[in-house]
């Protein structure tokens, strides 16, 4: 049977199941001309203001303040205050508003990510340098949105002793910057720090980028700025290792860590980490993975939470680090 053969049904169904597979694949299909009178609209093309953003994913306490104050004093590149992606988005629930995007083939997530991609590229524009460092310990949970959101981003993993994360964690738990049922308790920290934290080593496994571990930063900075600056492609400038000298507006709850050690404008030696007595033993795998002395046994084990209790109460939190 040739393809003239074909009935216009069978036709249009097998020209839609080779735009499926085009669009899944290398995201182009064929389209008719303009003036045909079948046309219709092309899917959106997924342009991006944005070219080659940086994305610093961590769990929350790990020093990302820090990080983003340190390449934020680079003379190329901007890192704004924490932006949760997550909880940027738009409203598309009416009727009129669904048949429209569907009629414009767009869907919420193409219109959350457009809004994602617009805020950033102007908050850019804005700050008069050519590069974007977003940093906010949320965002790791989404990391599979941002991945495809922009195909060309860097990412840069910061690690910390997850013993030494959990209990900064505890120690600047605020109740104004969480939801209502959260409490701050021992448990609840180390359960939001793994969940964190597992969402980190998911990322580092499948995407390219930098591990940069928080002890190493903090012990030897020019070597590990060097690094960073190296990946990023842009010179090493021995100021930024004085960050308090460059404005990076306010360090406020909710903005990130705004203790006084961040308020100082100097890199500052990192509280040593618990050892391997004192770290939960629910960190095990974490710590095998990151290189950090494994927890000893015999504590008592952390039960964790239904699995939606925790999504919804970490979808909430925007605490910084």
């Amino acid at each position: 049977m040739t393809w003239r053969r074909l009935p216009k049904s069978a036709l249009r169904h097998t020209a839609g199941g080779i735009n499926s597979a085009l669009r899944h694949t290398v995201r182009i299909e064929v389209n008719r001309a303009p003036s045909h009178r079948l046309w219709r609209i092309p899917p959106p093309n997924q342009a991006r203001l944005l070219v080659a953003p940086v994305f610093i994913l961590s769990a929350a306490r790990s020093g990302s303040t820090l990080l983003r104050a340190i390449l934020g004093s680079h003379s190329q590149l901007y890192a704004p205050p924490e932006l949760p992606l997550k909880h940027l988005g738009v409203r598309a629930d009416s009727k009129w508003i669904e048949t429209s995007l569907e009629a414009l083939r767009l869907t919420k997530e193409d219109l959350d990510k457009m809004l994602w991609d617009h805020v950033l590229a102007d908050v850019l524009s804005r700050s008069g340098k050519p590069t974007v460092v977003a940093k906010t310990p949320a965002n790791v949970l989404a990391w599979k949105e941002i991945a495809s959101c922009w195909p060309d981003a860097r990412f840069i993993f910061l690690l910390r002793h997850p013993g030494a994360a959990v209990a900064s964690l505890r120690t600047s738990w605020n109740p104004e910057w969480h939801h209502e049922r959260e409490s701050g308790t021992q448990d609840e920290a180390v359960r939001k720090a793994l969940r964190y934290m597992t969402k980190v080593e998911e990322a580092r496994q499948a995407l390219p980028g930098l591990t940069v571990h928080y002890e190493k930063l903090t012990a030897d900075p020019e070597a590990e700025v060097r690094r960073m600056c190296d990946f990023l492609g842009v010179p090493f400038e021995v100021a930024m290792l004085d960050y308090g000298r460059f404005p990076h507006g306010r360090f406020a709850p909710g903005l990130g860590d705004a203790s006084a050690k961040i308020r100082s404008g100097r890199i500052q030696p990192p509280t040593p980490p618990p050892g391997p007595g004192d770290t939960p033993p629910a960190f095990r795998d974490i710590c095998v993975a990151w290189g950090y002395p494994e927890p000893e046994p015999g504590q008592r084990v952390v039960k964790p939470r239904a699995a939606a209790d925790a999504a919804d109460s970490l979808a909430r939190d925007t605490a910084g680090s």
